[in-house]
C-alpha cells in the first residue's frame, strides 16, 4: 500500500502493522473521519486511524479469508471475501467513536455512544454459530462502556419516547428486566417492544398475543445511569425502506394493540383479584364454616353467593377449564383469549387496523366490560357488607385451628 499527497510526485509506503506476507488487496477511505482506512488482505481485514501511518488487525469474528472488495455504506462496512461470501461490519459510527482521541484522553469514564439508526422492522438476529456470520438484531443495538464495575454498582438503561416517558426500564438489580453488565464494553438490544397484558401463571390461552406494540417510527432516548450519574443519547427509529406501510399506518396499529391490551391487563388483573378472593373466602368458610350463630351462618352464605359471583364473572372472560395446550378445542375460548386474539393478528406487518377489527374490538371489549362491571359491584356493595360484618361481630382474623380427632 502507497499514499501520495501530491496527486501521484510522490509516494510512501503504509505498511506498518501489516505482516509483509499478508499482501493487500484493497483499501477504502472511511466515509466520515478523515484518515480513517480499511484494508482487506489475503488474509484478512486491517484499520487505520492515522492515514495509514500504523495499522490494526479488525478481524474481530470475521474468518482467516481473503478479502477481495470493501464499501463504506449506509454507516456500514461491507466486505467481499473470497470463499466465505458478504459480511457486514455493523455501526461504524462505534467504530469511529471507538478510536477517536476523544475516547482516549477518558478511559476511566463511563461513555454511552450514540445508537445507531434503526429499522421498524420484523425478525432477529442469530448469534453463536461458529461457521457462519450472525444477522443483526432486530431493534435499537445500545453499546456502553464501563471501565471499572463494582459488585454493588447499580447500573440501568432507560428508554424514553418523543414526550420524555419513560417506556421500559433494564437494571442489573432487576430481577424482571435484567440488564446483564460486565466491565468494560457492553452492547444490549432493546427490541422496541412496549409492555403488554399482564398474562396469570398457568393461563392456557389459543393463539393470543400479551406482548405490546412496537415503537413507531420517530425519536426516542436512552438514558445510561451507573451509581446515579446518568448520561443520555438520542435514537430515530425509521421504517424499512420496503415497508407498504405509512406512519400513520403504523401509528393507528400501535394505537389499536394499546387499546387491546388495557382491556385485556384489566380483565386478567381483575382475575387475579377474584382468584385471591375467593381463596380468602374459602379459608373463612372453613374456619368458620361449623359455627351457629346466625350473624356467622349468614356471612358464610354471603360468601359463597360472592364466591358463585366471582366464578361467573371469571368464567366468562377466560376458559377456566383448560389445563393442556390442546384443551382449546374441546372449550371454547372466551372474552379476553378473543380479544387478544386480534393483538396476534393485528401485529401481522405494520398494516393499520380494518374497520372489521376495529368494530369486532370495540363488541367484544364492551362484553368485558360488562362482566367487570359486575366484578367491581361486587367490590364495592357485597365485600363493604361483608367486612362490616366481620366486624361487626368481632370475629378474628388469625385463629389457631383445633386439631380435627
Amino acid at each position: 500500500l502507497y499514499r501520495t499527497t501530491d496527486y501521484g510526485k510522490s509516494w510512501k509506503k503504509i505498511t506498518d502493522g501489516i505482516p509483509s506476507e499478508h499482501f493487500s488487496r484493497v483499501v477504502r477511505e472511511d466515509d466520515q473521519v478523515q484518515g480513517m482506512l480499511y484494508a482487506g488482505t489475503e488474509t484478512g481485514l486491517y484499520i487505520s486511524t492515522d492515514d495509514g501511518k500504523s495499522w490494526k488487525s479488525f478481524q474481530m469474528n470475521l474468518p482467516i479469508v481473503p478479502v477481495t472488495d470493501l464499501a463504506v455504506k449506509d454507516n456500514n462496512l461491507i466486505i467481499a471475501t473470497q470463499g466465505r461470501s458478504l459480511w457486514i461490519h455493523d455501526d461504524l459510527g462505534l467504530v469511529r467513536e471507538a478510536f477517536s482521541s476523544s475516547l482516549s484522553r477518558k478511559q476511566d469514564e463511563n461513555k454511552l455512544f450514540k445508537p445507531k439508526t434503526s429499522y421498524r422492522m420484523a425478525g432477529n438476529g442469530r448469534s453463536g454459530s461458529l461457521t457462519a456470520g450472525a444477522n443483526h438484531p432486530a431493534g435499537v443495538q445500545v453499546h456502553f462502556y464501563i471501565p471499572t464495575l463494582k459488585e454493588k454498582d447499580s447500573v440501568s438503561l432507560s428508554f424514553y419516547d418523543s414526550k420524555n416517558e419513560l417506556i421500559k426500564s433494564y437494571a442489573n438489580y432487576d430481577k424482571k428486566n435484567k440488564l446483564k453488565v460486565k466491565e468494560g464494553a457492553n452492547s444490549f438490544n432493546w427490541n422496541t417492544v412496549y409492555d403488554g397484558a399482564e398474562k396469570l401463571p398457568g393461563m392456557i390461552l389459543w393463539w393470543a398475543n400479551m406482548s405490546g406494540p412496537k415503537a413507531v417510527p420517530g425519536s426516542y432516548k436512552v438514558e445510561l445511569s451507573v451509581n446515579g450519574k446518568k448520561e443520555s443519547q438520542p435514537i430515530t427509529i425509521t421504517s424499512a425502506p420496503n415497508s407498504e406501510a405509512s406512519d400513520a399506518d403504523m401509528l393507528a396499529q400501535f394505537n389499536y394493540v394499546n387499546e387491546v391490551n388495557a382491556t385485556v391487563d384489566k380483565a386478567h388483573k381483575s382475575i387475579k383479584n377474584i382468584r385471591a378472593f375467593n381463596k380468602k373466602l374459602s379459608a373463612f368458610e372453613a374456619l368458620y364454616g361449623d359455627r351457629e350463630e346466625q350473624g356467622v351462618k349468614d356471612m358464610i352464605a354471603m360468601s359463597k353467593d360472592m364466591k358463585k359471583k366471582f366464578s361467573e364473572v371469571e368464567k366468562a372472560l377466560y376458559q377456566t377449564k383448560n389445563r393442556s395446550g390442546q384443551d382449546p378445542l374441546n372449550f371454547p375460548i372466551r372474552l379476553t383469549n378473543k380479544l387478544a386474539h386480534l393483538n396476534s393478528l393485528a401485529q401481522i406487518g405494520d398494516f393499520a387496523p380494518t374497520s372489521q377489527s376495529i368494530e369486532v374490538k370495540d363488541e367484544l371489549t364492551a362484553e368485558i366490560e360488562k362482566q367487570l362491571a359486575i366484578f367491581d359491584q361486587v367490590l364495592q356493595s357485597d365485600i363493604k357488607k361483608f367486612n362490616e360484618q366481620f366486624n361487626a361481630l368481632n370475629l378474628e382474623y388469625l385463629v389457631i385451628e383445633k386439631e380435627k380427632k
